[in-house]
């Protein structure tokens, strides 16, 4: 658990009820951001945005975020390393910088217009706080090997995060640096998998089926975990246990759903790169106060 220090460090105090108020409150804020966003384009990934941003809220929140960074210092040394592998969810990733300080809130409305620094898919080169650029899926997990590596044998305590897709388990070099944290030991590694059951070409178990995605991971030697992603207190309990986990890497696999939080959103049925109506950004950020 991690309080507003300036190096986040854990909290010698806090209840737990307290934290999951904050966390929550958090992730409505994300959602805003991004519809934010999503409107000043006038499309966008906002479903999933929205699937993942409790997710996001557990690591970037002010109050009560895991991860240990400094807000106006993202190259702190020290930090823990959250890597985005799936580059077109850069709106949700910018969403929460902006939670966590490391944007300014009000440069989220320049996101994906000419020399901003919010390119629509995500550029380490122009973005504080972004880690990694993304675009082509199955890379993220291979740089946090590299990366965990290099802080193990620096003896630098800080962790590594790669938040990964569903469909990223398609990718054949997901699984071969898997293999490869797995057989070094990374225990300072941890795959967080958004299985929100969406690909570009439809719906996963129809494009390439990934389940049992469990029993995969396990397989490849991991401590696998798997909890409600839209649920707070279950994110809660999952990072417990992977943080308790020593000897390997760890996986935190989330189930969520495409446009969580605003509920005409998530009926809808092209949820992978959704259409969203002019009229409907105030109708979406109306709908998401009400369901506070």
């Amino acid at each position: 658990m991690t309080s507003v220090t300036t190096d986040r460090l854990p909290a010698a105090a806090g209840e737990r009820d307290q934290r999951i108020a904050w966390l929550r409150a958090a992730a409505t804020r994300i959602r805003r951001h991004a519809l934010t966003m999503g409107e000043v384009q006038g499309q966008g990934y906002i479903g999933q945005a929205l699937g993942v941003a409790d997710v996001l809220a557990v690591f970037y929140a002010r109050e009560g975020g895991e991860l240990r960074l400094r807000p106006d210092d993202p190259g702190w040394e020290g930090r823990d390393r959250f890597l985005l592998s799936i580059g077109h969810y850069a709106i949700a990733l910018y969403a929460a910088l902006a939670e966590a300080g490391t944007i300014p809130l009000e440069e989220i409305e320049t996101y994906g217009t000419d020399d901003s620094r919010l390119p629509m898919s995500g550029m380490a080169s122009y973005t504080p706080g972004m880690e990694i650029s993304g675009g082509s899926l199955g890379h993220g997990l291979g740089i946090a090997c590299g990366m965990g590596l290099g802080l193990r044998r620096l003896g630098n305590p800080a962790r590594v995060f790669n938040l990964l897709s569903d469909g990223e388990l398609d990718e054949g070099s997901t699984w071969e640096a898997a293999m490869a944290c797995a057989h070094h030991g990374l225990d300072n590694v941890t795959a967080i998998v958004d299985v929100n059951g969406l690909q570009a070409d439809g719906p996963t178990p129809t494009v390439l089926r990934t389940e049992p995605v469990v029993d995969k991971w396990r397989a490849f030697g991991w401590n696998a975990v798997r909890v409600d992603g839209n649920d707070v207190p279950a994110l809660l309990d999952g990072l417990d246990r992977v943080r308790d986990h020593a000897g390997g890497p760890s996986v935190l696999i989330c189930d969520t759903r495409p446009g969580r939080g605003v509920p005409f959103l998530e009926s809808r049925e092209k949820a992978h790169f959704m259409p969203v109506a002019e009229h409907e950004w105030q109708v979406a950020h109306d709908a998401l106060e009400a369901t506070r």
